[in-house]
């Protein structure tokens, strides 16, 4: 007699979504449909770098289905979730619908600009390829602006970039940026000097890298300011506008202002009827399951896990991983009727780069900074990348700019006349 195999449903085919793909993968016990607005599972730690112009998005990015292909339990469906109905256990999208006897919701976060959601029309996060191309078109253009105008102070707004955040990823931006302008594309302009470019980068708190040690954050600070980063903290922003960013002393003038200061669940999260905390985090128990049914699951950025903590678990790529892994073998031993332990996150450190062979990593006890904290940074995203093409491809472009220090995506993509560069 045929066994009727029980169906998983995915929704997210990020770092917790395709461990758990690739953790019940010919599995003859489950069915997995995993659906996803978008076509490639991506590395969202080296987004900045596209943003940036050092990588291209073919170097972090693959599809989906060429990573399940050999997976014969598998099936991938492009579609943006618009709802589900937990009672009958059916998920509704694009004008289809599929059942489920497990859901496991990785849908990831968005950025969150803490209530003011009127300047996120006057900022670029990043959080997605979209979002690193817009970052990307509107740097580039800032100097194709500022090289027609021809004169600094008249230019001076166009070549201020302003971060808001000082989390890994408002350094890793700030230090890029910086390199970016002052080193790799100097000798690019005519008009201008793009060495004169101004980078700010703005925390709230006391200190930059807050999860990180007071040695390490005295670190980043002192290197960001070597390579030319203006580093303001205890400075809240109080408004942000078409010209710039006003804080309590000073308002700076800006045309490129990028938001990197929270972060807060899905627009699906946000609309599910879950118990959920004020970043519209899904709030789970010490197995992953939301409070209200035990055969919906939720893992990575999505989820609040607080169980036995002093804090929530936070929303980083190796807690995703691990909650995706166990979760697919929690749904195993059920199946199987063996009892479940609840999770445990092992902690495997922090890290971030903060330009050019310098970067900072927190192994338990074990701290690296500059050149030995680059090289562990540099490890850590290789062997996390996805696909043997991704990474030889991405060691090549960074080889390359190390050697050279070029950059080699800088494309603008639009035409002249859909740009509007004249000022």
């Amino acid at each position: 007699m045929t066994q009727i195999k029980k169906k998983i449903l995915i929704i997210g085919a990020g770092f917790g979504g395709l461990q758990v793909i690739k953790t019940l993968a010919n599995n003859q016990l489950f069915e997995i449909t995993v659906v996803d607005k978008k076509n490639h599972h991506l590395f969202q730690p080296l987004l900045y770098q596209v943003a940036t112009a050092v990588l291209s998005p073919a170097d972090i990015a693959i599809p989906s289905r060429s990573i399940t292909t050999k997976y014969k339990n598998v099936k991938i469906l492009l579609g943006d979730v618009t709802e589900i109905d937990f009672k009958n256990r059916i998920v509704k999208f694009q004008n289809n619908s599929e059942t489920y006897d497990y859901l496991i919701l990785a849908t990831g976060a968005r950025t969150s600009y803490f209530g003011n959601n009127s300047w996120k029309e006057k900022t670029l996060g990043l959080k997605n390829l979209k979002d690193a191309l817009a970052i990307r078109r509107r740097i580039l253009l800032s100097f194709e602006q500022a090289e027609l105008i021809g004169d600094y102070e008249k230019a001076k707004s166009f070549m201020h970039y302003v971060i808001i955040g000082g989390g890994p990823t408002g350094v890793e931006l700030a230090g890029s940026i910086a390199e970016l302008s002052h080193n790799i594309i100097r000798k690019d302009f005519r008009n201008i000097d793009s060495g004169m470019t101004k980078v700010t980068l703005i925390e709230a708190g006391p200190r930059l890298l807050a999860a990180f040690s007071e040695k390490s954050s005295a670190f980043t600070k002192k290197k960001l300011e070597s390579r030319g980063v203006e580093v303001l903290t205890s400075s809240p922003v109080l408004d942000i506008t078409e010209t710039g960013v006003v804080l309590n002393d000073r308002t700076i003038e800006s045309k490129t202002v990028i938001w990197a200061a929270g972060v807060e669940g899905s627009e699906l999260a946000k609309n599910l009827p879950l118990n959920k905390d004020k970043a519209n985090r899904i709030i789970v128990d010490e197995y992953c399951r939301t409070t209200e049914y035990p055969e919906v699951f939720v893992i990575g950025d999505a989820a609040n896990y607080g169980k036995g903590l002093t804090r929530p678990l936070p929303g980083i790529s190796p807690v995703a991983m691990q909650q995706g892994r166990y979760v697919a073998k929690i749904i195993e031993s059920l199946e199987k009727k063996k009892s479940i332990s609840p999770f445990h996150y092992f902690d495997k450190g922090n890290m971030a780069t903060i330009g050019r062979t310098d970067a900072v990593a927190e192994f338990g006890k074990i701290k690296l900074k500059g050149i030995f904290g680059w090289l562990g940074w540099l490890f850590v995203h290789l062997v996390y990348q996805v696909g043997f093409k991704n990474k030889v491809s991405t060691l090549l472009s960074w080889v390359w700019s190390y050697l050279t220090f070029r950059a080699g995506s800088r494309l603008i993509q639009e035409e002249m006349d859909e740009l509007s560069v004249r000022p």
